[in-house]
């Protein structure tokens, strides 16, 4: 069993520090907060799971904390605990959060804003992580508020203050892997494949009679390997299931003629993978196959494409024409163009790894060795039933790409 890692070095947050403000060439100070706990039930909140800038430069999981980094000074601000939540969710280690951080200077609630109100006063402009839009429409769910009350809270000190945004700073280093972020990402990968490979032998596949069955043990499978767990909700969608692209409810029953989509990755120190294979669960139809086997060829097509100076949106067009080839040789289109071909294929073929799933990263700028990415075509076919993904993490090179998950077989089982 693998040792799960509490943290990196606080070398290398420091750094990760030092570089922002090195990218970020301005005087402002660049105060940023981390998440706050979000209620789920009347009393009890939904698990915490840490703003992936603010761990990117601190290390440190828990919520509300502050992190302020001055020219020649940085220094964390800690929030208020009530007694009662003391008790029921401890207090904050300061000790460990320093020795993670690296950052010596803490101060409490009340000591640290009458420092910082102080501060912005007399400041013009101060630096930060922009707030998303309450609502986020696009992907239908609510914003955690932190970053907007934050926001709120340093224009109370000082109204005519203007907010510089790093988000696209914080991109920009995030997108090129640091060594330890490597390491990190191929443990999380290697815990991935092999559960994967643990569910899918054809003598397991043939005892499960429900997806949930599966995820339960991929769940057991990543904890036992060492990882702090899921990196995003699992999918595992079995027959016309897998025509969802995010079906997360794995509650559907299993039959020995339709293939099953697992779309699953391990955490491991933060890091997340994202690999999807897709398995017969015993006598899938030749139509099936096929489809599988076109799915493979355009994995294939983009993977040759991958190399740095390629620009994503290049590449999608180019993976989008192959796609439509395949889609045409299956006759399920005649013309190949964008509509045709996004009915059955309705999301990008690679998005960028790291932190988060779909990490950040600027999607304008050509690829650069250094970056983490999925590659990840897929065929859904509402009117048969039938969906099929491939999915791995490649790591861009000097040269081209290396699979990090070559270990696990694009094959069907």
């Amino acid at each position: 069993m693998r040792e799960i890692s509490e943290s990196l070095s606080s070398s290398f947050f420091a750094g990760n520090r030092a570089r922002l403000r090195q990218l970020f060439t301005g005087t402002a100070p660049i105060a940023i907060t981390a998440n706050g706990r979000l209620q789920q039930t009347s009393d009890e909140a939904y698990a915490f799971t840490q703003d992936s800038n603010f761990w990117y430069l601190t290390g440190i999981d828990d919520p509300d904390v502050i992190l302020v980094m001055e020219q020649n000074k940085e220094y964390l601000i800690l929030p208020e605990r009530t007694a009662v939540s003391e008790i029921f969710d401890g207090a904050i280690n300061t000790d460990r959060i320093c020795s993670i951080s690296g950052i010596t200077d803490v101060y409490s609630e009340k000591e640290g804003w009458k420092y910082l109100g102080s501060r912005l006063k007399r400041l013009r402009h101060v630096a930060t992580l922009g707030a998303n839009p309450p609502y986020m429409e696009t992907f239908g769910m609510y914003a955690n508020p932190a970053r907007a009350a934050f926001i709120q809270r340093l224009k109370e000190y000082n109204a005519n203050i203007e907010l510089l945004d790093v988000r696209s700073h914080l991109a920009r280093l995030r997108m090129i892997k640091q060594k330890p972020e490597l390491d990190a990402i191929q443990e999380a990968i290697d815990i991935t494949i092999d559960t994967l490979k643990s569910v899918s032998r054809p003598s397991m596949l043939k005892k499960y009679a429900y997806e949930y069955e599966i995820e339960a043990d991929i769940t057991r499978g990543f904890r036992r390997r060492g990882s702090m767990g899921h990196a995003f909700t699992p999918i595992v969608a079995a027959g016309a299931n897998a025509v969802t692209l995010h079906n997360i409810a794995n509650n559907g029953t299993l039959a020995s003629d339709e293939l099953l989509v697992a779309d699953v990755g391990a955490q491991y120190n933060h890091y997340t993978s994202d690999i999807t294979r897709t398995f017969d669960l015993g006598s899938a139809s030749r139509r099936a196959r096929s489809i599988h086997a076109a799915v493979l060829e355009v994995y294939e097509y983009a993977c040759s494409l991958l190399r740095p100076g390629v620009r994503i949106h290049d590449y999608e067009k180019d993976v989008e024409a192959f796609m439509g080839e395949k889609l045409r040789e299956l006759g399920l289109i005649k013309i190949i163009d964008k509509e045709e071909v996004r009915k059955y294929f309705p999301h990008a073929t690679s998005h960028y790894l790291g932190l988060d799933a779909h990490d950040v990263g600027d999607y304008d700028r050509p690829l650069e060795p250094g970056i983490v990415m999925t590659v990840e075509p897929g065929i859904y076919i509402p009117e048969e039933g039938i969906g099929v993904r491939v999915e791995d993490d490649v790591l861009v090179t000097s040269t081209g790409i290396e699979v990090l998950s070559a270990r696990l077989p694009l094959v069907l089982s």
